[in-house]
């Protein structure tokens, strides 16, 4: 795995276990030499998992709309920085860039992010592994609506199947990458 996507919130939470797992993500990808590709925001959740990839000696790559960057909330001591002018030219550009799509807690940019790649992934426009990381059972009620999606037959099996779901760094680090060994 070269670099992987995170999606996350660009708040804190009111959590800190939420924190912990994005410090921890950070830090086992920059020890196994995964390249982090991300929104580029210095705060939050995504603040949390650059931060801690950059101090484990990790590369981190941010792409940031013009409008987000002028409200100077970009990190300024990244790898590297895009600037883009959409959020839908961020989103095409973050997984032009990676080999995988992990995602933590967050609000609605974070769904956002991660519906729009399983659809994406759906219709054959992209073809890495997409994740989420449960912690603290975050996603579970949207996992019910996901398998309620499919009992009333707005979703097939296979698409649900699409979204890898762990509990762990660990177990998503190992999903992603049996992924990539799978195919």
């Amino acid at each position: 795995m070269h670099s992987i996507v995170v999606y996350c919130a660009s708040s804190l939470g009111v959590n800190p276990i939420y924190n912990e797992v994005a410090a921890e993500l950070g830090e086992k990808m920059a020890a196994n030499n995964i390249r982090l590709i991300y929104g580029g925001g210095g705060f939050g959740l995504m603040g949390n998992v650059a931060n801690a990839v950059l101090k484990n000696g990790g590369e981190v790559t941010g792409v940031i709309p013009n409008f987000l960057a002028d409200l100077e909330v970009a990190h300024q001591t990244l790898t590297e920085l895009h600037f883009v002018e959409t959020m839908h030219e961020r989103k095409f550009k973050m997984v032009q860039l990676a080999k995988g799509v992990i995602a933590l807690p967050g609000g609605y940019g974070t769904l956002d992010e991660l519906f729009e790649i399983l659809a994406w992934r759906q219709l054959k426009l992209y073809d890495g592994p997409v994740a989420i990381v449960n912690t603290n059972g975050f996603y579970d009620l949207m996992l019910q609506q996901l398998d309620r999606m499919v009992a009333d037959g707005f979703l097939k099996a296979e698409n649900r199947s699409i979204l890898l779901v762990a509990d762990t760094v660990d177990d998503v680090l190992k999903q992603i990458s049996e992924f990539w060994d799978n195919v």
